[in-house]
């Protein structure tokens, strides 16, 4: 078990997560963000499969075929797809969520890609997942659009609420936020 070196790895993403999520003018989010990791069923899921390299989720499920943390994490954490499910049918994520999943997904890479990150990892990623995901195809479109314009532009562009607010209105309509 590796309960300081997951400990660490939790704290370092929510850390970044919260960074990004400042940027976007997401205040609340940003430190709300992941807070259901420390709780016991995913914290030890996580300290017994971790490795450093991908998610502690990731390695259990090539393991076990499931994991009891990853049921419990997405349905607890509006920034995940699987949680805008209902019937069977995905609901547009609301634009906080939205991007507050941009967020996770820039600051995951960048944790488990360390210096081998760059700026079109977040979009490689979300290309292999996007066709087995089931999301909105609106909210499916806010992210293909915002992480290509990071792979072309960089964090600078697409990391701000002017950005996020505008893209977010033009393809899921007028943000309440």
């Amino acid at each position: 078990m590796h309960i300081i070196k997951h400990f660490l790895t939790i704290t370092k993403h929510r850390k970044e997560v919260r960074k990004l999520c400042f940027r976007c003018g997401l205040y609340i989010r940003g430190i709300t963000h992941d807070l259901s990791k420390y709780s016991i069923v995913e914290f030890l899921e996580g300290a017994i499969f971790y490795n450093g390299k991908t998610s502690p989720i990731t390695e259990c499920k090539k393991k076990t075929g499931k994991s009891e943390a990853n049921l419990h994490h997405r349905g607890r954490n509006p920034h995940h797809a699987e949680y805008w499910i209902d019937n069977n049918k995905p609901i547009m994520m609301p634009y906080q969520y939205a991007v507050e999943s941009i967020c996770d997904k820039i600051a995951a890479g960048k944790i488990y890609q360390k210096e081998k990150y760059n700026d079109k990892q977040p979009l490689e990623y979300w290309n292999k997942k996007r066709k087995t995901t089931i999301i909105h195809y609106k909210t499916k479109k806010f992210f293909d659009q915002v992480l290509k314009d990071l792979s072309i532009y960089g964090e600078q562009y697409i990391l701000n609420k002017k950005y996020m607010q505008k893209t977010y209105n033009k393809i899921c309509g007028k943000s309440r936020n």
